[in-house]
């Protein structure tokens, strides 16, 4: 299994136009077949862990004035294809939104997210992280970003495994401290930095 951000897409559909243009003429029938069979199941759920759906950094105590940089994921949408007995082949669009408190001491800023893939309610499998620059023109102090992850792959022990026996689960790389503020339910939104 295996996540490719962005570029991983266009470099797999000049793989699949060379394999396809090579290849003879009922063999690409056979292929274009299966390609229309249906799922045999859905997609695997995607969504954001809600404990790690948002980042908050404080720069001092846990008040307005010290929001250095805010992160929240605000959606998460998957697209997937299986047939036969092939490999769960996914892609992955995430909604974030940022935010630039007044304690924040420059204009750009990293954020680490994560994705990982999961066995239903049972364990990781596979798990990557990624990191987003976010950098704020002169007097934004909110933006919107939509990451892509163009494919992820996750190979199925037979024909009948279906999709809904994994989970795509998305969230921020937090601090011992971030993770432990929003677990107690406490927020302070992307607009924290907005007056």
């Amino acid at each position: 299994m295996f996540f490719n951000p962005k570029t991983a897409l266009s470099v797999s559909l000049i793989a699949l136009l060379s394999l396809t243009a090579c290849a003879p003429n009922e063999q690409r029938r056979v292929r274009q077949a299966e390609a229309r069979e249906a799922n045999p199941g859905p997609c695997p759920r995607a969504f954001a862990l809600y404990e790690s759906s948002r980042s908050v950094e404080f720069l001092g105590a846990e008040k307005h004035e010290n929001v250095g940089f805010t992160a929240e994921i605000n959606k998460v949408r998957t697209l997937c294809r299986y047939y036969s007995d092939q490999p769960i082949e996914a892609s992955l669009d995430i909604d974030m939104a940022f935010g630039r408190g007044p304690a924040a001491q420059s204009e750009t800023h990293t954020y680490n997210y994560f994705v990982a893939v999961t066995r239903k309610n049972i364990a990781v499998i596979e798990k990557e992280y990624f990191p987003i620059t976010v950098t704020f023109p002169p007097g934004v102090t909110q933006m919107s970003v939509t990451e892509e992850i163009a494919q992820i792959t996750i190979p199925r022990a037979k024909e009948s495994t279906s999709g809904a026996n994994y989970e795509i689960i998305v969230g921020f790389e937090l601090t011992a401290d971030q993770l432990a503020f929003n677990e107690a339910g406490k927020r302070f939104r992307v607009s924290a930095g907005s007056r």
